[in-house]
């Protein structure tokens, strides 16, 4: 298994596949190991997916310091990375909370930086908030399957405060809900660390990170799922407004993890972009 040492010396591991220019991915979760995102719905067939797992997910170590799981100190892990990997400047790809951390190197290290893809990012690093009403209104486009009347009502309850069900609304997260799905969700608790988890935005600077990003002049994509209530189209639009010529996409019917609902359209739409870009 490759691996390298971070800024504390915390031994850090990744995994590779296909070939081709190396596109370095950051998992969400937050502090999730990088083993759910496949491969990327085949995007390996183009590019040579560099999946890193985060200090205390994984393959990668324990870090003797638990602070060291501040998003802002994931930096200093990164950038750890690229100077192990011997490259100038890294084409980043982060999903979910790991958006953040591809943000907060793009604003700390924009030299460094050749192109960044969002993929149905978390938002919270630039202080957007989604709100429970947009939520809702991105599950009702769900309303014809048959799982929805129960799923839904779950939802409502959380939206107002009153309901704990959040297993009953897993379906909402995904364009399909079939049995593959269901193990695929099923997965997601073991591969998180909770307690690195709770750290991991503690550090956040909203004001300072939207500053940040409006001087950011690289070619940056924000890939939203259609049906995605953790981050819905229109709270990846407001992301992507602060970020200078960021072009957008939405697949169609697809969820939080988009490379599984439509792993072609997935794939084409980011190498098409980086394509241009690059």
């Amino acid at each position: 298994m490759p691996a390298f040492s971070a800024f504390d010396g915390t031994t850090l591991a990744y995994h590779e596949s296909g070939s081709g220019s190396p596109l370095i991915c950051l998992p969400g979760g937050p502090m999730q190991h990088s083993g759910y995102l496949e491969d990327l719905g085949g995007l390996s067939a183009h590019r040579r997916l560099v999946k890193l797992d985060p200090r205390g997910t994984g393959d990668s170590a324990t870090p003797d310091d638990p602070e060291t799981y501040r998003c802002d100190r994931l930096v200093d892990d990164v950038e750890a990375l690229r100077a192990h990997l011997g490259l100038d400047r890294l084409t980043l790809l982060g999903h979910s909370a790991g958006t953040n951390l591809a943000l907060m190197y793009a604003t700390r290290h924009p030299a460094r930086v050749a192109a960044l893809v969002l993929v149905t990012p978390s938002p919270l690093v630039a202080g957007i908030e989604v709100t429970g009403q947009e939520r809702l209104e991105v599950a009702r486009l769900r309303a014809a399957e048959p799982w929805f009347p129960q799923a839904y009502a779950a939802f409502e309850a959380i939206v107002a405060g009153t309901g704990t069900d959040w297993d009953v609304i897993d379906p909402f997260f995904h364009g399909r809900w079939d049995h593959e799905t269901r193990r695929y969700q099923a997965s997601q608790a073991a591969a998180r660390n909770d307690e690195a988890a709770a750290v991991f935005s503690s550090a956040y600077d909203p004001p300072a990170t939207r500053k940040a990003m409006a001087a950011l002049r690289m070619p940056v994509l924000v890939l939203a799922g259609e049906v995605d209530v953790n981050t819905p189209p229109v709270a990846a639009s407001r992301l992507a407004a602060l970020l200078p010529g960021a072009e957008q996409a939405v697949l169609p019917a697809a969820g939080h993890f988009p490379w599984r609902d439509d792993p072609s359209r997935f794939a084409e739409t980011i190498e098409t972009f980086l394509k241009t870009a690059l």
